[in-house]
Protein backbone atom coordinates (compact mmCIF):
# COMPACT_ATOMS: atom_id res chain seq x y z
CA UNK A 1 0.00 0.00 0.00
CA UNK A 2 2.96 2.26 -0.56
CA UNK A 3 2.97 4.95 -3.17
CA UNK A 4 0.06 7.10 -4.23
CA UNK A 5 -2.64 4.94 -2.60
CA UNK A 6 -1.40 5.64 0.94
CA UNK A 7 -2.08 8.68 3.07
CA UNK A 8 1.40 9.58 4.22
CA UNK A 9 1.42 13.15 5.49
CA UNK A 10 0.10 14.49 8.77
CA UNK A 11 -1.81 17.21 6.90
CA UNK A 12 -3.65 14.55 4.85
CA UNK A 13 -4.70 12.72 8.02
CA UNK A 14 -5.72 15.96 9.77
CA UNK A 15 -7.91 17.00 6.83
CA UNK A 16 -9.77 13.68 6.89
CA UNK A 17 -10.08 13.80 10.70
CA UNK A 18 -11.47 17.35 10.69
CA UNK A 19 -13.67 17.37 7.60
CA UNK A 20 -14.38 13.70 6.91
CA UNK A 21 -17.55 11.80 7.67
CA UNK A 22 -17.42 9.07 10.35
CA UNK A 23 -18.84 5.55 10.53
CA UNK A 24 -18.41 3.53 13.73
CA UNK A 25 -18.31 -0.17 14.55
CA UNK A 26 -17.21 -2.00 17.68
CA UNK A 27 -13.76 -2.84 16.31
CA UNK A 28 -13.06 0.01 13.89
CA UNK A 29 -13.90 3.62 13.14
CA UNK A 30 -13.84 4.70 9.50
CA UNK A 31 -13.46 8.30 8.36
CA UNK A 32 -13.82 9.22 4.70
CA UNK A 33 -13.47 12.42 2.71
CA UNK A 34 -13.79 12.87 -1.06
CA UNK A 35 -10.59 13.85 -2.87
CA UNK A 36 -10.04 15.20 -6.37
CA UNK A 37 -7.91 12.26 -7.50
CA UNK A 38 -8.77 9.37 -9.80
CA UNK A 39 -7.96 6.84 -7.08
CA UNK A 40 -8.67 6.33 -3.39
CA UNK A 41 -6.04 6.66 -0.69
CA UNK A 42 -5.99 4.78 2.61
CA UNK A 43 -4.56 5.32 6.05
CA UNK A 44 -4.55 3.17 9.17
CA UNK A 45 -4.33 4.54 12.68
CA UNK A 46 -3.38 2.07 15.40
CA UNK A 47 -2.41 3.69 18.70
CA UNK A 48 -0.16 2.23 21.37
CA UNK A 49 -3.25 1.51 23.48
CA UNK A 50 -4.03 -1.30 21.03
CA UNK A 51 -0.98 -3.34 21.98
CA UNK A 52 2.68 -3.92 21.31
CA UNK A 53 4.26 -3.16 17.93
CA UNK A 54 3.84 -6.72 16.66
CA UNK A 55 0.09 -6.62 17.29
CA UNK A 56 -0.31 -3.15 15.80
CA UNK A 57 1.64 -4.07 12.66
CA UNK A 58 -0.35 -7.30 12.27
CA UNK A 59 -3.62 -5.37 12.35
CA UNK A 60 -2.32 -2.87 9.79
CA UNK A 61 -1.19 -5.69 7.47
CA UNK A 62 -4.59 -7.37 7.73
CA UNK A 63 -6.46 -4.12 7.05
CA UNK A 64 -4.23 -3.28 4.08
CA UNK A 65 -4.97 -6.68 2.57
CA UNK A 66 -8.71 -6.39 3.20
CA UNK A 67 -8.88 -2.96 1.54
CA UNK A 68 -6.75 -4.20 -1.36
CA UNK A 69 -9.25 -6.98 -2.05
CA UNK A 70 -12.32 -4.74 -1.78
CA UNK A 71 -13.79 -2.98 -4.79
CA UNK A 72 -13.84 0.57 -3.43
CA UNK A 73 -14.99 3.65 -5.33
CA UNK A 74 -12.32 6.01 -6.61
CA UNK A 75 -11.76 9.52 -5.34
CA UNK A 76 -11.82 9.04 -1.56
CA UNK A 77 -9.40 9.44 1.34
CA UNK A 78 -10.27 6.76 3.89
CA UNK A 79 -8.81 6.24 7.36
CA UNK A 80 -9.46 3.18 9.50
CA UNK A 81 -8.95 3.77 13.23
CA UNK A 82 -8.43 0.54 15.15
CA UNK A 83 -9.95 0.15 18.60
CA UNK A 84 -8.12 -1.88 21.29
CA UNK A 85 -10.68 -4.73 21.21
CA UNK A 86 -9.67 -5.47 17.60
CA UNK A 87 -6.51 -7.28 18.81
CA UNK A 88 -8.61 -10.35 19.58
CA UNK A 89 -10.38 -10.29 16.21
CA UNK A 90 -9.37 -12.54 13.35
CA UNK A 91 -9.10 -11.80 9.65
CA UNK A 92 -12.66 -12.80 8.78
CA UNK A 93 -14.19 -10.78 11.59
CA UNK A 94 -12.23 -7.68 10.54
CA UNK A 95 -13.19 -8.31 6.91
CA UNK A 96 -16.88 -8.33 7.84
CA UNK A 97 -16.50 -5.11 9.82
CA UNK A 98 -14.68 -3.32 6.97
CA UNK A 99 -17.29 -4.52 4.48
CA UNK A 100 -20.10 -3.36 6.77
CA UNK A 101 -18.53 0.10 7.16
CA UNK A 102 -17.88 0.46 3.42
CA UNK A 103 -21.45 -0.65 2.68
CA UNK A 104 -22.92 1.84 5.17
CA UNK A 105 -20.86 4.62 3.61
CA UNK A 106 -21.80 3.48 0.07
CA UNK A 107 -18.14 3.33 -0.94
CA UNK A 108 -18.24 -0.18 -2.41
CA UNK A 109 -18.46 -0.44 -6.19
CA UNK A 110 -20.96 -2.78 -7.78
CA UNK A 111 -22.52 -5.33 -5.49
CA UNK A 112 -22.12 -5.13 -1.74
CA UNK A 113 -20.38 -8.47 -1.34
CA UNK A 114 -16.78 -8.93 -0.37
CA UNK A 115 -14.17 -9.77 -2.95
CA UNK A 116 -13.57 -13.10 -1.22
CA UNK A 117 -17.16 -14.10 -0.54
CA UNK A 118 -16.22 -17.78 -0.66
CA UNK A 119 -14.74 -17.39 2.83
CA UNK A 120 -17.92 -16.01 4.44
Amino acid sequence: MKGPTALTRRAQYNLVYQEGRTWVDGLLVMKALPNSLSFSRFGFSVTKRVGKAVQRNRLKRILREITRLQSIKSGWDIIFIVRPVAVAAGYHQLEKVVTRLLTQSQLLEGNNETANSRFN
